[in-house]
């Protein structure tokens, strides 16, 4: 069964339930757009959980941002929706269209004890900010851009699938 998670913005204005399969936050994304907008550490942390599940208290206190990304000196803007509360700034997920199925709270709008990951991914390292001093354990993985596995792979090959 799916975990229930409960989560919300900083001032409160904003809460919101999701269910997911793939609970734990082990992945670290440094890219520029996640550091920027919601890494307080250098990175932000994205779960993944299943969008028709998605319950909202305050959805008028919700603002969208389409980043715009550099493709090779073409500019385009994201497909992705990264949903924010317009009161406190608080990042609270990101919804794409181009996996409808899903949204991707950050873990760090999440209120539910979450599990601790056995390691972590540290991904898109090749956009980290100099002053950012990635602490890679021995277990852990490191890419300069995506990994292959898929969130759901990395949860199922470890057992850590919530059923």
């Amino acid at each position: 069964m799916p975990l229930t998670l409960k989560g919300g913005c900083r001032c409160g204005a904003v809460t919101f339930t999701v269910d997911s399969h793939t609970p734990v936050p082990y992945q670290r994304c440094y890219c520029s757009i996640c550091r920027k907008t919601a890494g307080g550490g250098g990175y932000a942390i994205n779960l993944a959980a299943i969008a028709g599940t998605l319950k909202i208290e305050g959805e008028e206190n919700l603002g969208v941002y389409r980043a715009v990304i550099d493709r090779g000196g073409r500019r385009e803007t994201s497909s992705g929706e990264r949903n924010f509360c317009k009161a406190c700034g608080t990042a609270l997920w990101l919804y794409d269209p181009t996996w409808p199925e899903l949204v991707h709270p950050h873990a760090s709008a999440i209120d539910t004890d979450l599990p601790e990951p056995p390691s972590l991914v540290h991904c898109l390292l090749k956009d980290k900010a100099n002053w950012v001093r990635p602490e890679i354990g021995p277990d852990d993985q490191a890419f300069d851009h995506y990994p292959q596995d898929s969130i759901e792979d990395w949860h199922k090959t470890r057992g850590l699938w919530a059923d």
